[in-house]
């Protein structure tokens, strides 16, 4: 294992250097993600003690993909402003990742065993939902279950994340008829006493993970959370009451067609098929990689940070 010992904050600027980002562009980034935990810009500053890894000594992560298209992790790894190699990297000490860690075969087993019975414990990351039809049968990585693993796993962490859909509530992989037996982390896991925090979304906004992670390392706690244990501080308002088309709405002013001068005029998208009023997220508010949401692209929400969404929200288009 890696030792998860205090980085130099020399180390960390030169790093950020290298992928051309400056201080002041990091600190602005430090702020959206305060913003985004509900603290304010004047908690930035713990924000970037925390993510150059100078708030104390880094937690141990040990990140399990399970049933999913790995999109999660694909979302972090794009990515930029800064790259998510430099930034989370150095908040964590990522001692098992199946996607991006360069052991294989034997040496990432002996890294996850090491990992899981280390004395200074450890935080686990889930990505995926775990099939449970058959004892567990369809999901095996090593010849082990998802099942099997996720529950040595997951008993052992001081804390667990489910990160995406598919792991907070079982994405599409449970969606009817669900032959696999597909659950969500918490669903799973209920009489064993696992308790999640679920960073929902297909995929998730990348800096919904980093402010959970942020909070537990400068706060020491889970932060509060809705009855589906999401964060409230990501997950406390609906996509509908944050929307920039909710003018329109409130107006009756309602797109017929995606390709209408209405739509492009950017009017409500509910007849459309919109799930806004009914989803509960931060997409309005925290941009993709600070870019853009899929209703500010003329796209409407389609829920997919709750649970059920893909039989529940369905069809997703209509008018």
């Amino acid at each position: 294992m890696r030792s998860a010992t205090v980085p130099a904050r020399d180390d960390f600027e030169k790093r950020l250097a290298a992928k051309g980002i400056g201080r002041r562009q990091f600190l602005k980034y430090c702020t959206a993600v305060a913003v985004a935990m509900g603290m304010g810009p004047a908690f930035a500053p713990k924000v970037a003690q925390a993510l150059s890894g100078q708030a104390g000594k880094r937690p141990n992560v040990v990140y399990l993909h399970n049933a999913e298209c790995t999109g999660c992790s694909e979302a972090i790894l794009r990515a930029t402003d800064p790259y998510i190699d430099v930034l989370l990297l150095s908040a964590v000490n990522m001692v098992y990742q199946e996607t991006i860690m360069a052991a294989a075969g034997e040496a990432a087993e002996k890294a996850l065993e090491d990992a899981v019975h280390g004395p200074d414990g450890f935080v686990a990351i889930v990505e995926g939902a775990i099939p449970t039809a058959e004892n567990g049968i369809y999901g095996k990585v090593s010849n082990h279950t998802m099942l099997d693993t996720s529950r040595k796993v997951l008993s052992k962490a001081q804390a667990v994340i489910a990160y995406g859909t598919c792991a907070a509530f079982g994405g599409i992989q449970a969606a009817a008829p669900n032959p696999t037996g597909a659950k969500g982390v918490n669903d799973c896991f209920r009489k064993d006493n696992i308790k999640a925090i679920n960073v929902p979304g297909c995929p998730p906004n990348p800096i919904n993970i980093v402010g959970t992670i942020v909070h537990y390392i400068t706060k020491g706690t889970a932060p509060e959370m809705d009855e589906l244990m999401r964060p409230l501080m990501f997950f406390g308002k609906s996509v509908h009451e944050q929307c920039e088309r909710l003018p329109h709405f409130k107006s009756n002013r309602f797109a017929p067609s995606f390709d209408s001068d209405e739509a492009r005029q950017g009017w409500c998208l509910y007849h459309l098929g919109c799930q806004g009023p009914s989803t509960y997220n931060n997409c309005p508010k925290v941009l993709f990689n600070g870019t853009n949401w899929p209703v500010g692209a003329g796209h409407p929400c389609i829920g997919c940070s709750e649970p059920e969404f893909w039989d529940r929200m369905t069809p997703f288009y209509r008018g």
